[in-house]
């Protein structure tokens, strides 16, 4: 009788290896969280983008994995050419499955030419090394500051287009 409701025991039992690691791990609770983030990426031995943060959470544990950056971060992404355009962000979401990260609250981008983009919220896409948002934007470049509610633009920013735009306003620097 132990010896059939021992064999019984030992088929009836499934592979449940999977669910034992996600013991005390919930769906909505970060994986992990790292401090003094300091990541590169890279694309054929070149450099093309730069992230730090003083903070992180990891969320691979979900179907659609992600990382948080809930205290903001600051993304230097360089042009063909070297040069250094920043981008600093309240908060930050990077998502590894489509190298998209999405950059909100209080979003500056400074370009390499000292041009200023601010705006609510922005996208950058690694893959396609473009930037875009959907959100208003204002550019001040040279004195001049125009306004748009559409951002499409290369890593470079010589393809940059604003569109449903406002004319532009001519700030006068001497004051």
């Amino acid at each position: 009788m132990v010896a059939v409701f021992s064999v019984t025991m030992f088929f009836s039992c499934k592979d449940n290896f999977k669910e034992v690691q996600k013991i005390g791990i919930t769906q909505n609770e970060p994986i992990s969280e790292a401090r003094g983030i300091n990541l590169k990426y890279t694309d054929s031995g070149e450099v093309k983008a730069h992230l730090v943060s003083p903070k992180m959470y990891d969320y691979s544990n979900r179907d659609f994995p992600f990382n948080e950056f809930p205290d903001g971060i600051k993304l230097t992404i360089f042009d063909d050419k070297g040069n250094e355009n920043y981008i600093f962000s309240d908060y930050a979401v990077y998502y590894g499955r489509t190298k998209l990260i999405d950059l909100q609250g209080n979003v500056q981008l400074i370009t390499n030419m000292n041009d200023t983009l601010l705006t609510d919220q922005i996208y950058y896409d690694e893959i396609r090394q473009w930037v875009f948002t959907n959100y208003p934007v204002t550019i001040i470049s040279k004195g001049n500051v125009s306004e748009g509610n559409i951002l499409d633009s290369d890593r470079n920013f010589k393809e940059l287009q604003l569109m449903e735009g406002r004319a532009d306003v001519y700030v006068n620097d001497n004051n």
